[in-house]
């Protein structure tokens, strides 16, 4: 298993805490700051999800006039692994 802790830019979180196991299956997501709720049930929406359908899902979402978001950043995150 892959233990990651990526440092988000231009977002109200700070950083983004998970894991990767070796069938690409992400655990244990945590978000630091940001929107409490909605960064919660993002985490609990891809626990056990394939990394790759989740970049495929949230890359390129954007939060108000930000050209990223933490969905996004979480992508990004995923793609560095």
């Amino acid at each position: 298993m892959k233990h990651v802790e990526y440092n988000t830019e231009g977002t109200c979180s700070q950083k983004i805490i998970f894991d990767v196991d070796d069938n690409n299956k992400i655990h244990n997501t945590v978000f630091i700051k940001g929107c409490n709720g909605n960064l919660k049930a993002i985490s609990k929406l891809v626990e056990g999800m394939d990394k790759d359908d989740v970049i495929r899902i949230l890359k390129g979402n954007t939060c108000g006039a930000r050209n990223t978001s933490c969905a996004d950043q979480f992508a990004k995150a995923l793609e560095t692994i």
